[in-house]
């Protein structure tokens, strides 16, 4: 027979259990509940112990993109000097067609002969500029007074350019003015000077083309003292054989070199050519023949002359 324990049964934690419940080590913790590293410590990430490999670049711009952008730039340069340059170029193509709009249709061929009995045209006088007078031997002052007018811009001209204009003197009365009689007549103005004649069919073509106006009297008798009518205008010519202006009595021989010395300068700023305005002595010395029409030559006829030679609404004012 079983005897009863002296001693009450005790309820209690078993000593497994307990020793299950004692706190565990710090070191024992799990990862989420450890201590934050002390001062001093480096990270262990493999993060933290990357480092970016060293590069050439000393700042924003390396050598490449400084080149590209120094290209660039030289590039951008020449493109707009290219278009400020077609642009000057359009406005100056503008202004020369507004000039030519406006610009008198005077000048153009002709056949005529020189005071040195050779045929002579408007080709004889390009590559220099030229001053172009109409006018007739008998005439008592007007005519001689523009002459020396002329002669005196041509000296002037040639302090500063050298002789580069053709001073030209055409008759306007054909039927009195021969070859020998403008030969003796022009002597006392220019060495240099052109003069020409030709028949009233030549001459009138002549005076048609610069737009000219002359008339002889009625029934004029080519052997007695009459007056021409005519314009009273000198022109001033380029190398092309392009008018460039026209000056009438009231020009002075100032106003006259001022603007020829103005166009000249201009025409040389061009770079284009300009020659030795000579035009006299080469056709006399370029071995082209003699003129064939011996009328010409000889002493004026008694046939009268043929009045007018232009109308007068071509006359230019």
């Amino acid at each position: 027979m079983l005897r009863a324990s002296a001693r009450p049964l005790r309820v209690g934690v078993s000593p497994i259990v307990r020793q299950r419940m004692l706190p565990l080590p710090a070191r024992a913790l799990p990862q989420p509940f450890r201590a934050l590293s002390t001062e001093g410590e480096r990270p262990t990430s493999k993060a933290s112990h990357t480092t970016l490999p060293p590069t050439n670049s000393t700042g924003p711009f390396n050598l490449p993109a400084a080149a590209l952008f120094i290209a660039t730039g030289v590039g951008l340069y020449f493109y707009f000097q290219h278009e400020k340059a077609k642009m000057a170029e359009a406005k100056q193509k503008k202004m020369e067609e507004q000039a030519a709009i406006g610009r008198p249709r005077i000048g153009g061929p002709f056949e005529l002969v020189s005071s040195t009995g050779h045929p002579f045209t408007e080709k004889d006088l390009l590559g220099s500029f030229s001053l172009i007078y109409f006018g007739f031997t008998n005439c008592p002052d007007i005519c001689p007074e523009e002459l020396d007018k002329m002669s005196a811009v041509v000296d002037e001209v040639a302090k500063t350019h050298g002789y580069v204009i053709n001073p030209v003197f055409i008759t306007c009365d054909p039927a009195r003015d021969r070859v020998p009689m403008v030969a003796e007549y022009i002597a006392d103005f220019h060495p240099r000077m052109v003069g020409l004649t030709g028949s009233y069919e030549a001459v009138k073509a002549a005076c048609k083309a610069f737009r000219v106006y002359f008339s002889t009297p009625p029934g004029a008798d080519p052997s007695t003292d009459y007056l021409v009518d005519h314009s009273i205008f000198f022109y001033l010519m380029d190398p092309e054989g392009k008018f460039v202006d026209a000056f009438g009595k009231s020009s002075t021989e100032e106003e006259v070199r001022d603007k020829a010395l103005d166009y000249i300068q201009r025409w040389r700023a061009t770079g284009l050519p300009l020659e030795e305005a000579n035009a006299k002595h080469k056709a006399a010395t370029d071995g082209r023949a003699l003129s064939t029409d011996q009328e010409l030559f000889s002493e004026p006829s008694l046939t009268p002359s043929v009045p007018p030679a232009v109308v007068p609404q071509d006359r230019l004012i």
